[in-house]
């Protein structure tokens, strides 16, 4: 199976070259997306006729990230965000709110 997700090429290095802040993001980043979760709560976010810009599994599994690594408000996404050069893409603030708005309590259930 060859790759094509965010994390292809991604190695740990100790040689300075490359440096990440908050490295450790980046693999529970990654271990979300290899267990499934991320996945898994895409299914769970799907609406019937709305293509979002940005896939609502990736944003909650993105502020999962966040708070993990010591964010404490939706603005502290910007973390993830400016380390895009490893991540690609990742939401903005208004766009964390909005697919947290969408949590209903139904999806809650299912999460």
């Amino acid at each position: 199976m060859k790759r094509t997700s965010w994390s292809t090429g991604l190695s740990v290095t100790s040689d300075g070259v490359g440096v990440v802040a908050h490295a450790g993001s980046v693999a529970t980043r990654l271990l979300a997306d290899r267990v499934g979760l991320t996945s898994e709560l895409s299914k769970v976010m799907v609406r019937r006729n709305f293509v979002p810009g940005h896939d609502r599994g990736r944003v909650l599994t993105d502020v999962a990230v966040m708070l993990a690594d010591g964010g404490e408000a939706i603005a502290d996404i910007d973390v993830l965000r400016h380390q895009s050069s490893v991540l690609g893409r990742v939401a903005s603030a208004p766009t964390v709110w909005r697919a947290l708005d969408e949590v209903t309590p139904g999806r809650l259930k299912r999460i």
